[in-house]
């Protein structure tokens, strides 16, 4: 049965129209959410400010933090259905799914245990005479109306990373889904008020087309604007922001893996299949370039191949899934027209290459496709691995290095030096050692730099975006 979602705002105002919501395996429809038009998203920016400017309305910390239990609480209850309802819509396999879900879960304790050991900072006061007798400290406020607008990936637990920190630091948010995975976060905010958060301190909208979009982003009265998605989109926003608002941007990338000569494979390989075809690629640190010494390339390309051909695709609502389709028909043909420009230019198929139907595509690995091949750079975004041979592993740096993107990368070796050349040497902002790219957890920095974003997520430091730390001086 086809489920209707209403749009989460407040006030009475008549829908722009209905946003059909497809499950990405099958094509099947499994909801139709309302959509806002102007109208919609002005009443939302005015409700939510007006619930800023009356500070004998903002939420006490106490109430805040056991709002925060009792969402992590409910979230817990209802993991099971949240995952199965996550896979579906999105399309990333149950077992994934309910990792997210966990994730989502212990996002909202974070916020919590932020609140709790975030007393403010004491700025050191008496140490010449223009300072004597006074004393400083800082104590943390709202920064306004809180704007965030998601991505379709991680459909419940970014949510969970750009509304928990909101409500967290006290500010009332408008949040927009992506329009293909809605339904995780609509019900993650009616979790919110089942738990006691008054409606309007947290609303959540589809907007009716891209102009409505851009309304309620570019709106003065936005405080802090929290992005989660493409480049194009995201610094386009950027540059139309109302003068101060703050923003956080999180973008993609075409994350770059160094294998060294004396790397343990039988390590890499699993690391490698589980980092680039989790949730078929679709990942912004997923794994993409794997520079490999020359006196390996050959056995890890054959190995990640024949690992990539034996990974089981298909229904993501099936526990025995291992990678799902992708979120559009158009995209799976787009990841085949890039692979076979880069067969055509000389790259090496070793497993996959093919459509496996009009939604799903064959996990693949490419041995040294062209360097101006688009999957050599720009982010695929999909279930492809391209692998590429070194000689001095100064010159992987520099390939590694040579994209506008820098996010997350990894080097596997055993040799110290080598680790720690690597970790200097390339242009990232974090590098795991032994490990895939899209290693994360919810509490460490998270930061795209060049055209990856802007800004450091993470429970704790998104919360702390989102906060004035005011400064109060007693003489």
């Amino acid at each position: 049965m086809t489920e209707r979602f209403h749009s989460l705002t407040v006030g009475a105002h008549p829908p722009a129209g209905q946003r059909q919501v497809f499950a990405p395996f099958d094509g099947a429809l499994i909801a139709e959410v309302e959509t806002v038009d102007g109208a919609g998203v002005e009443q939302a920016l005015e409700t939510a400010y007006r619930l800023f400017r009356d500070r004998s309305g903002w939420l006490s910390l106490p109430r805040r933090i056991a709002i925060l239990e009792r969402t992590a609480a409910l979230l817990a209850e209802r993991a099971e259905a949240l995952a199965v309802a996550a896979a579906r819509e999105g399309g990333k396999p149950l077992v994934d799914s309910r990792v997210e879900v966990a994730r989502s879960i212990d996002s909202i304790r974070l916020c919590v245990d932020c609140l709790r050991s975030d007393g403010g900072d004491a700025i050191p006061m008496g140490i010449n005479a223009a300072s004597a007798g006074k004393q400083a400290f800082t104590v943390a406020e709202p920064m306004g109306v809180v704007v965030a607008v998601s991505a379709f990936n991680h459909p419940l637990n970014l949510i969970a990373h750009q509304v928990g920190p909101a409500i967290a630091a006290g500010c009332p948010v408008i949040v927009k889904p992506a329009e293909d995975t809605p339904l995780s976060c609509f019900r993650f905010v009616q979790i919110l008020r089942e738990a006691g958060l008054p409606d309007a301190w947290c609303q959540a909208l589809l907007t009716a087309d891209l102009e409505v979009a851009t309304q309620l982003v570019t709106d003065p009265r936005v405080g802090f604007f929290s992005f989660i998605g493409s480049a194009k989109v995201g610094w386009r926003l950027r540059s139309q922001l109302a003068p101060g608002t703050r923003c956080a941007l999180e973008h993609g990338g075409a994350a770059p893996v160094i294998v060294a000569a004396d790397a343990d494979l039988d390590l890499v390989v699993p690391k490698l299949l589980k980092g680039g075809f989790y949730h078929a690629g679709q990942v912004c640190v997923s794994v993409q370039r794997v520079y490999a010494h020359r006196s390996v390339v050959e056995e890890l390309a054959a190995r990640l191949a024949e690992g990539a051909s034996r990974l089981r695709i298909g229904d993501p609502t099936v526990p025995e899934t291992e990678v799902g389709p992708l979120i559009r028909t158009a995209e799976v043909e787009r990841v085949g027209r890039w692979v076979s420009e880069a067969v055509a230019g000389g790259a090496r198929l070793l497993a996959g290459g093919e459509a496996l139907s009009d939604r799903s595509y064959a996990c693949t690995v490419l041995l040294d496709p062209p360097a101006d091949s688009r999957v050599s750079t720009e982010e695929i975004f999909g279930p492809v691995v391209c692998v590429y041979a070194y000689d001095a592993l100064d010159d992987a740096v520099t390939r590694a290095n040579a994209l506008p993107w820098a996010f997350q990368a990894a080097v596997f070796s055993g040799d110290m030096a080598t680790v720690m050349h690597a970790c200097h040497a390339l242009d990232a902002s974090a590098v795991m050692v032994n490990e895939h790219t899209a290693f994360r957890v919810d509490w460490m920095p998270f930061a795209g730099l060049r055209q990856s974003g802007l800004g450091v997520g993470g429970i704790p430091y998104t919360l702390r975006d989102m906060q004035i730390h005011k400064m109060i001086v007693l003489s």
